[in-house]
């Protein structure tokens, strides 16, 4: 089966979609866009990714390129289209086509809309069962890390550098020698005590939407949460240490670096929370497609 895109008002072949040479996503990385999880034909958090969309479209002046509950009807006609049961919708909003120049065009130039979906949902059982490594690397990126924009550039270069050193992913390191984030996704570490420690929201971050869950399911099962900077030190030293996105949600990470975390196999806790989130999937985190 041909996969199927959407387009700014069309569906059509995957192989052959397209923007114009000057939409401005492609001439200056001025969009944001959103990785949706489904899982048996539903989306996961649905409303948690509405919010940041939004969110990032108004931080950036970029106006909604349609109501929130059209999009959503796109968004699972494309999901259809593709026959997805398990697997992500990807969206992106760019602010429009107009002649390439620094500041904004009009007000009545309308934003592009990508939509697409695939299957595939995460890493592989083995992947999991094993735990990865990451390496880190300086933090280079923008200063507003909150917003979810597709000008991705540092990250690319952080991940490259962390497949070429054999490793799953990257966490970036600000100048205080704290993790900041993955290039894809947020960091955890759990303490000697059992404490399960993240990094708050604030610009140099992403508001991850499994974090955010995450947080909620620990916090209910009587895991502490502690939303605060740590060290790499810190983090080669700790009890447990795994990293969480859309796809991967939590991931167990067994070496930092050329450090093995504890005894090098995932921990308890990450597992738990792995655990709990798959009772997330399967229940009130599957929304409705077009929302309530």
């Amino acid at each position: 089966m041909s996969r199927i895109a959407y387009v700014n008002g069309r569906y059509v072949p995957h192989a052959t979609a397209g923007v114009h040479v000057e939409d401005r996503g492609l001439q200056f990385s001025d969009g944001v866009y959103e990785v949706i999880a489904i899982a048996g034909g539903r989306p996961i958090d649905m409303t948690g990714h509405m919010e940041r969309l939004a969110r990032s479209l108004r931080e950036l002046r970029i106006a909604m390129p349609m109501p929130a509950r059209p999009l959503r009807m796109v968004m699972r006609e494309v999901v259809r289209r593709n026959r997805v049961r398990n697997g992500i919708v990807y969206l992106q909003v760019n602010r429009g086509v107009y002649r390439r120049d620094h500041p904004f065009p009009p007000a009545a130039v309308p934003p592009s809309l990508v939509v697409t979906a695939r299957s595939g949902l995460g890493p592989s059982a083995a992947v999991t069962e094993e735990g990865v490594r990451v390496v880190t690397v300086p933090d280079q990126r923008w200063a507003r890390r909150d917003i979810k924009s597709v000008a991705l550039l540092p990250n690319v270069l952080a991940k490259q550098a962390a497949r070429e050193a054999g490793a799953y992913e990257a966490w970036q390191v600000d100048a205080d020698g704290a993790v900041t984030e993955g290039t894809s996704t947020n960091a955890w570490i759990v303490t000697r005590d059992g404490t399960l420690v993240t990094r708050p929201l604030g610009d140099d971050i992403l508001a991850g939407i499994t974090r955010h869950t995450l947080i909620a399911l620990a916090r209910a099962d009587g895991i502490p949460v502690e939303q605060r900077a740590f060290t790499v030190d810190e983090a080669k030293a700790a009890r447990e240490a795994f990293t969480s996105s859309t796809t991967l949600l939590a991931l167990p990470v067994v070496r930092i670096d050329d450090a093995v975390v504890a005894n090098g196999a995932p921990g308890s806790i990450t597992r738990r929370l792995r655990e709990l989130y798959h009772i997330h999937m399967a229940g009130a985190g599957g929304e409705d497609w077009v929302g309530a």
